[in-house]
């Protein structure tokens, strides 16, 4: 039986699912505003930005950290966007 982790807010999504949200949510332009990174500001992609986050631990910290502050502030619906 999986364990369950409370304390981890990350829990049961995968970076591919971080990614396509904040993008849906903030849109590559103002994602690449917040986190300045080459992958967000030049061409984006989830698959480009995949690849490097995977790749640059710091990069990837930043990303998790500005989805779990959109989740906690925003909250999260079906839609992806918060609730209102």
């Amino acid at each position: 039986m999986p364990q369950s982790q409370p304390n981890n807010p990350l829990h049961g999504y995968t970076l591919e699912v971080i990614v396509s949200s904040l993008a849906d949510y903030y849109g590559w332009d103002e994602l690449g505003e917040m986190i300045p990174i080459r992958c967000f500001t030049h061409d984006p992609s989830v698959k480009s930005s995949l690849k490097f986050l995977r790749k640059t631990p710091w990069a990837r910290k930043k990303v998790e950290d500005l989805f779990v502050y959109t989740l906690e502030t925003y909250g999260e619906s079906d839609e992806g966007a918060p609730e209102a």
